[in-house]
């Protein structure tokens, strides 16, 4: 084969690779910044990638959360460490549902967007992504939130492992500028069966050891550095959040006052005393009152 025909083949090789490029999925490209303070993560059926800015971000606010003084107290501290520079560790928080898991991750991000944090919100299905996300704000100078919310897995699912090589264990170092909170109504993040407790051991002096099983259930829930567990909220602190809500939309002392009753049956109906269930009769209630004219 001459100069002239290896020449050809080379160009023709090149064209092929540049096709190829272009028919596969890519890696998702920096969006604006300036766009949001928030962003979500997509990977789109074609599997292309795409960091979509949130337009309208929820106007929650640290204050708009009661009821969880010690949960709150704890992560805005963790939070505060982390845009400042300082160390703080990944956040996994799980119980009840509806008692301000996610909303105290909203409020953390309004509170201190100003300070340079942003937030990413990654579904479950896009982890597996998790190592491009990073390797994309690394050399940013704001500080990220990645926010997986109501997250748990099945066995086997891919992204668990990546989610736990990235927590710990992975041969990459982990950067400064991001953490990944996690909300979750498992502890473990995995379902967990009578039968896994079979796989427990006895020593001969009484000591129980768990088995492997157990032992790979609790290994991704403990790579996270702070756990903060949420639980039903008490009649009491139900009716505090009821009554904060109906004040936050404009409804008189009397009426809240009056209220209570129906909050309750409100509550009742739905089988729990949550945040969120509180939010909704407080929003049924006040809207009620506006179109009967009494707000």
């Amino acid at each position: 084969m001459n100069e002239a025909a290896i020449e050809r083949l080379i160009t023709r090789f090149d064209r092929l690779l540049e096709r190829l490029d272009r028919a596969l999925p890519g890696a998702a490209t920096a969006p604006d910044w300036s766009a949001s303070v928030a962003f979500r993560y997509r990977r789109h059926r074609n599997g292309s990638a795409q960091l979509e800015p949130i337009r309208h971000v929820a106007a929650m606010r640290l204050s708009d959360v009661r009821e969880v003084d010690a949960q709150k107290q704890k992560i805005v501290r963790n939070t505060q460490q982390f845009v400042q520079g300082r160390p703080a560790n990944n956040v996994l928080l799980t119980g009840a549902r509806g008692t301000g898991k996610s909303s105290l991750i909203k409020a953390c991000l309004n509170e201190f967007a100003p300070q340079g944090l942003r937030l990413i919100e990654v579904d479950k299905a896009d982890l597996v992504d998790l190592p491009d996300l990073i390797d994309l704000v690394a050399d940013r100078p704001e500080k990220f939130i990645i926010f997986a919310d109501d997250l748990s897995f099945d066995e086997g699912e891919s992204g668990y492992k990546a989610l736990k090589s990235i927590l710990d264990g992975s041969i990459s170092a982990t950067v400064d500028n991001v953490l990944i909170y996690a909300t979750s109504n498992r502890r473990h993040l995995l379902p967990e069966y009578m039968k896994d407790n079979l796989s427990y051991t006895h020593t001969e002096d009484g000591e129980v050891h768990p088995g492997e099983v157990i032992e790979e259930k609790i290994s991704l829930s403990e790579r996270f550095g702070l756990w903060v567990s949420f639980y039903p909220f008490s009649q009491e602190e139900y009716g505090a959040i009821v009554n904060q809500w109906l004040l936050h939309f404009g409804v008189d002392e009397a009426a809240r006052v009056a209220a209570r009753p129906q909050a309750l049956v409100w509550a009742l109906e739905r089988g729990s005393r949550s945040g969120r269930v509180a939010y909704q009769f407080a929003r049924d209630f006040a809207g009620a009152r506006a179109h009967d004219g009494s707000i």
